[in-house]
């Protein structure tokens, strides 16, 4: 069987990989992305996923560079304003970080997961660059000094320069390099779906914090004329599992109740999913002739718009360095440079939203009470405040 010959290849084709593989290719290298499940690019198709992801400034303008940003714009939802709510015993403190105060422009935009791969796997397709090979996946792979061989679930052989590996948190590519990672449990689920209210969001992503975990409410384009958001509702593991079990209309009044009505009646307007709530960090970026990046690399909660926005700054850090010296692409020096620049990023930021899940679990009312004087305090000193939103958008 002849084996085919790419400069890099890319295993999983979620979001991350789809970025990577248009990232890379619209960059004038040769890719071949794999995954074994076909992406599902309808919102109403089995396995759809429903979760949405903002992307934030710096996210934006590589989505650009690739160019995927065309294709994205006229779907997306800008974020103006990030409000933290706390709901504690006695009191409701709101605090709003306006996105004017620091650009021009909004923190980031918002955008359904499923209509992202619609969008990514359409720009592929006119990249003649990039072969994407979805229905196989990654099986084993043996690294030379020059090149890596990659054998393929269907025993089809590919040799490259560089193998990423954006395969998830279960990472087939990490566990045949033989990296150990550090999982942190929080016994927490996720629900999330869509939602309609009568109240506009103006814009307005409100993340709600109470006993259990944060409640956030993301904004959509409007749905058959209402307005709509998407919610992200953390719980206990039993919790949530009981909640995504209700019929539909003692769901809605659990989610009414844990609104605080904040926009009027929310009313279901998609499937309900369910995600296991973990933090996670590889014990190493790199093996030889292996990058890994996104949730192969780092996984942690849905807090704060992080999570995929850190999945970017791993590819755009990969891609300055591939570019910078194509010749190097997948050599010891490139990969260490990669470790070195993103590991204490990574760590820093897997460790801060950690500690603020922790925070927001406690049901206890002195937890709540200092988190809420956290919050005011963290928000009243001006320069804390912008830099603390500068952080949040990636800057250091």
């Amino acid at each position: 069987m002849e084996r085919k010959s790419s400069d890099i290849v890319i295993a999983g084709g979620g979001v991350a990989g789809l970025t990577a593989a248009a990232a890379f290719g619209t960059a004038g290298f040769d890719v071949t992305i794999i995954d074994p499940t076909p992406p599902v690019t309808t919102s109403d198709a089995e396995g759809a996923d429903l979760r949405t992801t903002a992307f934030l400034q710096p996210a934006q303008q590589f989505l650009a560079a690739a160019g995927l940003w065309t294709r994205l714009a006229p779907f997306a939802t800008p974020l103006q304003i990030m409000r933290i709510v706390d709901i504690g015993t006695d009191t409701h403190v709101t605090r709003d970080f306006n996105a004017a105060d620091i650009s021009e422009q909004p923190f980031g935009w918002n955008l359904p997961n499923w209509l992202l791969r619609r969008e990514m796997v359409a720009r592929l397709q006119e990249l003649p660059n990039v072969d994407f090979r979805a229905g196989v996946g990654f099986s084993r792979m043996v690294a030379r000094s020059n090149e890596a061989i990659v054998t393929l679930s269907d025993d089809s052989q590919l040799s490259a320069k560089l193998v990423i590996g954006a395969d998830g948190r279960g990472s087939a590519v990490r566990e045949s390099a033989g990296i150990g990672v550090k999982t942190m449990r929080y016994g927490q689920k996720a629900l999330t779906f869509a939602v309609t209210h009568d109240a506009p969001h103006d814009n307005v992503s409100t993340e709600m914090h109470r006993s259990g975990g944060p409640f956030t409410l993301v904004p959509l384009p409007d749905h058959e004329g209402k307005p709509c958001s998407a919610v992200v509702w953390m719980e206990g593991g039993a919790e949530a599992n009981r909640l995504h079990a209700l019929p539909e209309t003692a769901f809605e009044a659990a989610a009414n109740d844990r609104s605080a009505y904040l926009y009027g009646p929310l009313k279901l307007a998609s499937k309900r999913s369910v995600w296991p709530i973990i933090s996670q960090i590889a014990d190493h970026l790199t093996a030889p002739r292996i990058a890994l990046v996104a949730e192969a690399a780092h996984v942690m909660p849905p807090i704060g718009a992080q999570g995929l926005n850190m999945s970017l700054r791993d590819l755009s850090c990969l891609l300055d360095l591939a570019t910078a010296a194509p010749d190097q692409l997948g050599a010891p020096a490139m990969l260490d440079s990669y470790a070195r620049k993103r590991h204490p990023d990574i760590k820093l930021r897997v460790t801060g939203i950690d500690a603020l899940n922790r925070a927001s679990i406690t049901g206890s009312p002195m937890m709540q009470s200092l988190r809420a004087k956290g919050i005011e305090a963290l928000y009243g000193i001006t320069p804390v405040r912008q830099t603390l939103m500068q952080l949040g958008l990636g800057a250091r």
